[in-house]
């Protein structure tokens, strides 16, 4: 097992990091930007270290920083979290080249699956669905237009390296279609600095369905269930569940063996999200996040199982804890991302957090970093935490979240909190009937009488 393990993220995950680190004996190491000298984390790790100032470019995307940091300290090991340098293969090559234990995946797999083209085309050699949609990067208008029309229209063209919603325009028409590829690939070279692009069939009215999976890097892995994503903005999860409300016992087994199948043929490492569209009683590969998902606890909440735990036991050569047959999965679970913004114009809301109090309760958690006093600051992510809410079933987990929800109060700051009172006690969302466009169509209606 790590003896000691930098946590190289803030805000909630790295609290949640921190915690798991704890439970296991394992010493902590919280680094930080001059922006977060107060953070949580900070005052609970065993030693913690400044790496910059408050632009994530000067700090916890400075990779030279962050392994001084490393070799300040005397960690042995470090955890990205989700986001920074969670998916960055350069990074893991680093920490591998210094010795230091990367706990994630391979730096091969993250690049693999980092390039949307060359992932879409490793799923489907490893018998994961995909979209129908070019075979990779389109750079010929006239290519695009034949590919377009051999697929059908609507078609959706996406940045290769692309990511939350950059680079993707609808083309419902031959016409649309020439203005969606100049302007996705203008804003994926102002985002990315690759302009590539790629083709995909669209989907109407789909769900965003997303398998955990877990591997040990030497063959054998597990899936850990579903979980339900498809209320978003702008491409943004806001509300996820497990399980999914649309789908048979039957279904979410087919595709969590396949992708189970998939990790062990890959001989992939580490915690692992398999994301698809599902339409029709259909699934159809997206991409690959090569990390822990902001999401997780909902799988926790269903299977019992600390993630990251698993995490430091796979990242240690300990191997997997369970097998697929000893995974049981438990009720329900619902998550709601509480952001420090508007909650109809999404506006962010940094600034001082006059009072703060968590709800509690059977089936309650509450994943965050802030407390009473706390500023927060401007410079990065709203995200300020997260109510997870199970229950034997989905009744009893809208109930249990409808209570929580009441309970909370976070006072000195706009948050989403009064959107999620809203959708709780929504026909649809009690009904489970809702795909990934229903949020923004609900938020354009504006405020109910």
């Amino acid at each position: 097992m790590v003896k000691k393990v930098l946590i190289a993220n803030r805000g909630e995950i790295a609290l949640r990091v921190l915690r798991a680190c704890k439970e296991l004996g394992i010493s902590t190491v919280a680094v930080h930007s001059t922006a977060d000298n107060a953070a949580m984390h900070v005052r609970l790790a065993d030693e913690s270290v400044c790496i910059g100032p408050p632009p994530s470019r000067d700090s916890y995307l400075n990779i030279p920083s962050i392994l001084a940091a490393c070799e300040i300290s005397g960690a042995d090991a470090v955890h990205p979290g989700y986001g920074f340098l969670s998916e960055n293969a350069r990074f893991a090559d680093i920490l591998d080249a210094h010795g230091i234990t990367f706990i994630g995946p391979t730096a091969d797999h993250i690049r693999i699956m980092g390039d949307k083209i060359e992932a879409k085309r490793t799923a489907k050699r490893l018998g994961i669905p995909v979209v129908p949609g070019s075979a990779g990067a389109v750079t010929e208008d006239a290519e695009a237009l034949k590919i377009a029309e051999e697929i059908g229209y609507p078609v959706i063209v996406k940045a290769s390296a692309g990511g939350g919603g950059r680079g993707m325009k609808v083309a419902k028409t031959r016409e649309d279609m020439v203005l969606a590829l100049q302007t996705a690939r203008q804003e994926a070279g102002a985002a990315f600095g690759d302009d590539a692009v790629y083709i995909e069939k669209y989907l109407e009215k789909p769900r965003h369905i997303e398998v955990q999976v877990f591997g040990d890097g030497e063959g054998n892995a597990i899936h850990l269930g579903e979980r339900d994503c498809s209320l978003q903005r702008r491409h943004q999860k806001v509300w996820e569940e497990a399980n999914s409300p649309a789908l048979t016992q039957e279904q979410r087994d087919r595709i969590g063996t396949i992708c189970a199948n998939a990790m062990r043929d890959l001989k992939y490492r580490g915690a692992g999200t398999i994301e698809f569209l599902y339409e029709n009683g259909e699934f159809y590969f997206i991409e690959m996040n090569t990390r822990l998902q902001v999401e997780h606890p909902v799988t926790e909440a269903i299977t019992g199982m600390d993630l990251v735990h698993e995490q430091i036991r796979v990242a240690s050569g300990q191997g997997l804890s369970v097998t697929q047959d000893e995974v049981v999965f438990s009720g329900h679970a619902i998550e709601c991302r509480i952001n420090a913004e508007d909650a109809r114009t999404f506006a962010p809301s940094p600034g001082k957090i006059t009072y703060y109090h968590a709800p509690g309760g059977l089936g309650v958690r509450v994943d965050s970093a802030v407390y009473q006093g706390y500023s927060i600051p401007p410079f990065y992510d709203s995200l300020i935490g997260k109510l997870i809410v199970h229950g034997r079933n989905r009744t009893e987990c809208m109930m249990r979240l409808r209570r929580a929800l009441d309970e909370i109060v976070v006072d000195g700051v706009k948050t989403t909190l009064p959107l999620f009172r809203d959708l709780v006690d929504n026909a649809d969302i009690g009904a489970g009937n809702y795909d990934i466009h229903w949020l923004e169509k609900y938020l354009a209606a504006g405020p109910k009488a």
